[in-house]
């Protein structure tokens, strides 16, 4: 009877287990998609820092690490968060009036935050609104991260302006923040290129000028577009291109990328480079004299996606269901993952796949439905799928980071319904501003 008793437990639980992965599998693409959509966008609603509203630098649901990195804002972050909020408004997850409300708040503390010659630090504390520093010599101004954070406060300034008095009232006082960040004075002097960061108490001693390629390309499209403090074209031109060398051809097989630098990853590094600039920066026919971004951005993504699948180091569960190399956590710290010999450590991070859908759906969808429907709640959690994972360590960390979550659910609505494209586009000094450094766009006028 005891034995009996037990193998009767053991077929209803396997019967659960089996209905629970057909009950995963018998879900639409299109039902999947607005899922990992919705649930991702709860890490900005509902994992909010309580004081500001803004995006916590990251959220830990591991056992042994607390929930929340207590106070800390991710400035950069917070501007991926407001574009989850806008689509989150866009998907009706919350009312129109219920995000104003958020983004008021968040607003009203921007404005109060400390500030570096307009540009917001990379950390801020919630309680106080202080820098709080992100290593000893950086507890100034980081124009980098300002710039994914206007990329966001610019979109809700263009969805607010054909609204109601209370909505055009918050994009005026956007408009004041945008207007404030000093791109000239991060020339460091009027040179012909844009530093990373400035320090109250330090200078310039960082000492970080921004060349390309990477992910910095929305700061040098917003410091020409500024209505205040404009660069001329010529910092973009030598600073970000170094006259033309940015122009540098590599190969993967028959993939061939023209946006690279001497030293760089040599087959498009992390998949985050062709994410950042681009939540807000719509890459459809969008060129220059260096570059087609459309087709960089899509041969960055499928050369990373064909990287796991011919999976060169042999690494456990890499294929054509289950890629993604970026920045994330990883199984020594953290680290920026990309398809090549020193920077590929077996670790797959599902953000590198869900935030290409507009370049690679297909491939997208298929890792989405694998790791949802086969590996499970080693993988989905309270804000959707965790930052990255290591099938060949057994390692999967509960763990999720602002910066890795935000694009997740911009880029999924791009896919959807091209909001945050049509919203930062539609910016009449962005217009300009790619005019002015000789880019040819279907939304410049």
């Amino acid at each position: 009877m005891i034995r009996g008793f037990f193998i009767s437990i053991f077929i209803l639980a396997g019967c659960a287990a089996v209905a629970q992965l057909k009950g995963r599998a018998t879900v639409s693409d299109s039902k999947m998609v607005e899922l990992v959509e919705k649930q991702t966008f709860a890490y900005f609603w509902d994992g909010a820092e309580p004081n500001s509203g803004m995006a916590p630098e990251r959220i830990h649901m591991d056992n042994d690490y607390p929930e929340h990195d207590q106070t800390t804002i991710a400035t950069g972050g917070t501007g991926f968060g407001l574009m989850a909020i806008l689509a989150g408004m866009h998907r009706h997850y919350i009312t129109r009036e219920q995000g104003i409300r958020r983004l008021e708040k968040i607003v009203s503390f921007l404005e109060k935050a400390d500030r570096f010659h307009g540009a917001w630090p990379h950390w801020l504390n919630d309680t106080s609104g202080h820098v709080q520093p992100f290593g000893r010599n950086d507890n100034g101004g980081d124009l980098v991260e300002t710039c994914y954070l206007m990329q966001g406060l610019l979109c809700v300034r263009q969805d607010l302006r054909d609204g109601a008095k209370e909505g055009k009232s918050l994009g005026a006082r956007i408009d004041r923040l945008w207007r404030d960040v000093d791109f000239e004075w991060y020339r460091n002097g009027g040179q012909h290129v844009l530093f990373w960061h400035w320090s109250p108490s330090h200078g310039w001693e960082m000492n970080f000028p921004v060349h390309g390629y990477n992910e910095c390309l929305i700061l040098y499209v917003l410091a020409a577009s500024s209505p205040t403090h404009p660069i001329p074209a010529a910092v973009y031109h030598e600073g970000w291109a170094e006259h033309g060398a940015i122009n540098k051809i590599t190969f993967y097989g028959s993939d061939t990328l023209h946006l690279h630098m001497q030293g760089d990853p040599p087959h498009g590094g992390p998949l985050f480079w062709s994410q950042y600039s681009y939540l807000g920066l719509d890459p459809h026919g969008l060129k220059d004299r260096y570059a087609d971004y459309w087709k960089e951005n899509y041969t960055q993504s499928i050369i990373n996606y064909r990287w796991c699948v011919n999976n060169p180091k042999h690494y456990k569960g890499y294929g054509r269901d289950n890629w993604g190399l970026t920045a994330s956590y990883s199984v020594a710290g953290y680290a920026a993952h990309s398809p090549d010999e020193k920077h590929d450590l077996g670790v797959i991070s599902p953000t590198a796949a869900i935030s290409s859908f507009p370049y690679t759906p297909r491939q997208s969808m298929a890792a989405v439905r694998f790791w949802y429907d086969k590996l499970g709640d080693k993988l989905w959690g309270k804000y959707g799928f965790y930052d990255a994972f290591s099938e060949t360590a057994d390692w999967y960390p509960q763990r999720y980071l602002a910066i890795d979550q935000g694009p997740e659910v911009a880029m999924i609505e791009n896919y959807r319904s091209g909001l945050l494209w049509r919203l930062f586009m539609s910016c009449p000094e962005i217009q300009g501003g790619l005019k002015k450094l000789g880019f040819q766009s279907p939304w410049i006028k």
